[in-house]
Order: structure tokens, then sequence, then C-alpha cells
């Protein structure tokens, strides 16, 4: 899967906090219109991103800095600072985390951040927690902030355990990138001591905080509100506008700018899931925005099931087969509720989700897939447990189904008997193979591919199998279970070894 097109450049125009004036993103559409750019992108960082003609890339960068406007040249060097100031008022109200804190926070980083940095409030599921290297998340007293920190290229996660004071975060960021980036190596290289070592260095040059973390962080259960389309909160509405090729038309965003404009709404929002949120709109105000959605043709109500999905940027061939997958669960009606999912063809992409699908090595010409999930189904988790391994593209929905109902009967949801069974009645049942399952984690051997970690080669049927373990888990040979696999079109057509 190619991650980007060959005959255009990316910049990125990080917007902090995910928050961008409609001045100031007119003046930005405007210059990227003079480069002959007619669609633009959101990452899931809450940036915006321009795909240029290498030919024009020079003229976009001068009108972009005649403009006044940072442009950054390799998104993946100063990463977007996120914050959920997008869902407060729309979706949840925060305690003390107004706007005013989240721009007085962001106004004092007088640096570009390398390191990933999330503003987030504890009160909130639609801004994940933990895709940041720096993940300041709201603590119950007021101004306070709990700090996690991620190791770059790891998923340890090591809880500061001072309270960060809300003016303290953008020197403290500061300080921890400054000891960090230099050696990470180090810290990677022992990951069980690694936070400890970090507090110590930044304690010794950064004066911190008296006030201890007192009580463990305490989150939400996850649920995904519905963030599309017009919709009241109190005296006001909010709009929500969702992409599905996650291109939006610079004349659109023009329009929606001037209207902003029009009705002093001011600021428009970027969310991680690609979309846009225009908060504040007075009623009396809607058929100017209804105008400008009918001129350009703007459908607001996609289905639920199609919104809960993480693509990586720039990614043509991981949003193919998310559309290919929302289609097979919508023809299926089969319910993804609370669940998110992600598509990773590359590694640290920093996207999130309650179940993964990640390309695999396989054999040459043949995309293999494994589906990975959280042990408990919250994408805010880090403990992945492989579902599956070396899927092909044609069972990648089969797999997906039953995976969603083993969630609700994990959850004890109760379901209507004609779905009971996994997998359900609506779905053909494909040929099956019986294979070795683990009871603990659900991972399969499959003789075919063996096991490379453990040395085990394509081929080794079970019962010729001497002191194995679960790769996932580690469970001993005697947790494993008979398991019926499906078989995939291809593999069943294939010849029988005789």
């Amino acid at each position: 899967m190619t991650s980007t097109d060959s005959a255009h450049s990316l910049v990125a125009i990080n917007l902090p906090g995910g928050i961008v004036p409609a001045g100031d993103l007119l003046a930005v559409l405007s210059a990227a219109e003079a480069a002959g750019i007619e669609q633009v992108q959101l990452g899931h960082r809450q940036q915006l991103l321009l795909a240029v003609e290498p030919a024009r890339r020079r003229a976009l960068l001068q009108a972009l800095a005649a403009a006044a406007v940072l442009v950054e040249t390799d998104p993946e060097a100063h990463p977007n600072i996120v914050s959920s100031y997008v869902g407060e008022e729309v979706f949840y109200s925060a305690a003390w985390l107004r706007e005013g804190v989240y721009k007085d926070i962001l106004d004092l980083f007088d640096y570009r951040p390398r390191l990933k940095i999330n503003l987030v409030d504890s009160r909130q599921t639609f801004v994940p927690f933990f895709t940041g290297h720096l993940n300041f998340i709201a603590a119950e007293t007021s101004n306070y902030w709990h700090l996690h920190v991620r190791f770059p290229r790891t998923g340890y996660l090591y809880a500061w355990p001072h309270l960060v004071y809300s003016e303290d975060v953008p020197g403290l960021s500061a300080a921890i990138e400054r000891v960090l980036l230099p050696t990470v190596g180090q810290f990677a290289n022992d990951l069980t001591t690694a936070g400890i070592r970090l507090y110590a260095q930044v304690s010794a040059a950064l004066p911190l905080g008296s006030r201890m973390v007192a009580e463990a962080l305490v989150l939400p259960p996850f649920m995904l509100p519905y963030y599309e389309g017009f919709n009241r909160n109190g005296q006001h509405l909010w709009l929500g506008i969702y992409r599905r090729n996650e291109q939006f038309l610079v004349a659109f965003l023009q329009g929606l700018c001037r209207v902003c404009l029009q009705t002093r709404v001011g600021q428009l929002c970027t969310t991680p899931w690609k979309s846009l949120i225009i908060k504040g709109i007075a009623p009396t105000d809607r058929p100017q925005w209804d105008a400008v959605l009918c001129r350009h043709r703007i459908n607001v109500r996609h289905a639920a099931n199609e919104l809960n999905w993480q693509v990586e940027d720039n990614c043509p061939g991981g949003l193919a087969l998310k559309h290919e997958l929302v289609r097979y669960l919508n023809e299926e009606d089969v319910r993804t509720y609370q669940l998110c999912f992600a598509i990773k063809t590359r590694p640290q992409t920093g996207l999130f989700g309650s179940i993964i699908i990640r390309t695999q090595p396989g054999r040459p010409g043949a995309e293999q897939y494994e589906i990975l999930h959280t042990r408990d189904f919250n994408p805010n988790s880090r403990d992945f447990v492989s579902f599956r391994q070396q899927v092909r593209p044609d069972m990648l929905g089969w797999y997906l189904a039953e995976l969603c109902h083993q969630f609700y009967a994990q959850a004890g949801a109760e379901m209507p008997a004609n779905e009971a069974a996994l997998p359900p009645s609506t779905i053909p049942l494909p040929v099956t193979e019986t294979l070795m399952r683990c009871r603990r984690c659900l991972t399969v051997y499959d003789p075919e591919y063996g096991d490379a970690n453990q040395g085990v080669s394509p081929g080794t049927p079970w019962d010729a199998l001497s002191g194995y373990h679960c790769s996932t888990c580690e469970a001993p040979a005697h947790a494993f279970e008979l398991w019926e696999e499906p078989v995939s079109a291809s593999r069943e057509a294939a010849p029988v070894a005789s």
C-alpha cells in the first residue's frame, strides 16, 4: 500500500489544539488555491495536510510565508499538539478545563515540539488519551494535570509522580524533550527503569511542583459519540462534517470560513477522526450553513459504523480497505457500537483502536494481515492480544464480524437468539479446517505458517511440536484447544499435498 501520491509532496499546517480561527484558515486556503490545490485533508493529529505538485511547491511555501503561516515540510518532525477542546460543550461538560485554559497553555509554547503532546480532559472519550508521547490528562483538582509519558518507539507508559500545573505544561514538555530525545535509545534498552531515570534527570534540571499524585487516574468507559450533522447543545447548534474520501474541497472550506465570519462564530475545530466540528451556531443562522452544504453537495449523515475508523494519513490503500470492510459489516448488519477500528500499514503511526488491522509480511504478491484487539476492547489500552495472523484480504470481514460478536459476548450484552452463535446466521459459513487455538488469548497455531518466532518451520504439524507455548501470551501447549478455522477461497482451491 502506498501512503502518498508520488506526483505530489506533502506539507502540514499545525493547528495547535485542533483550533483554527476562520480568518487564519481562509488565508491558508487562499494560498493553497493559488498553488492549484483543489482539495485538502485533515490529519489524525488535528492538523491540515496539503498535497502539492512539486512544480508548485515553492510558490505555495512562499504564499504561506507571506501570510505568516508556519509550515511543516516534514509532518513527522514537528507533530501537532492534540487537545480535547473540540468536544467541550459538545459531547461533555468539563469540570474546569474550558477554552481559556486550553488557549492559555497553547500560547505558552514558545518552541516547536518534536514529541507528540496531548492535552485531554479525563471526562471525555472522543479524543484519545495516550496517542502522544507526553499525555497530559486533566486531574480532578482545578488547573492540574496527570502526565503519562509514552517512550518513543515503544508502547511503554510511565505515570509521572507529580501533578503538573497548567502554566508548567510547556516548560516541563520542553525539559523532557531535552532529556529524552538525545538518549531515547538508552531509555528504550531498559524500560523497567526508564521512567524513574527520566524523572530523576528532569527533576535535577527543573524544579517540579510539590503536589504528588494521590490517587490513580480513572478514565471513563470508551464510547464514541456520533460526531456528524447539526446537533443542539443548549441554546446553540454545532455542526460536524466528515468526508468519506478524507478530502475537503478548498472552495467548500472557504465557504464555511466566510459563514463563520458572517455569523460571528470565529473558529473551527478539527478532530482526531479527520473531521470538522463548528460550535456555537445560532439556530437563526442555520439557513446560511445549510446553503453552503447544499451548494457543495455535502452529506452529513453517514452510518455510525463508518465513523469509528482510523486510517493513517495519506494512505489510499488503507482507506480503500476501510471502505471494503465497512461495506461488509453493513451488508451483514454487524453491530459495532462501543468499538473503534484502526488500519495500520506502517509502524508507530499513533493510531488507536479497540480492534487493529495491520499488514503482515507474507508470501510474495500475497497481502496478509494480523487482527489484534486490546484485552478489554478499550482503545486507550496498550495491552494488545493477537486474534488472528496471516489473514487474507477476502477473510478480513468475516473475522472482524466474529470478533465484534465476541466483544458483545464478553461484555455480557443481550443478543437476539438468531445472533447468539458465532458466526451469525446471516453470514455464510465458509469451509473449515481443524486447528489448535489458545484458550487464553485466542491465538491460532496454523501449521501452514509455523511460528518463526519460536523457530517452527512452515508445514510443521501440531503433534510434532515439543515444548511449544503461545507466541502471544506464552500459555503452554496444554492450554490450546481444537478450533474450527474458516478456509479462504484461495486456500480451499489450493491443491492438497499427496
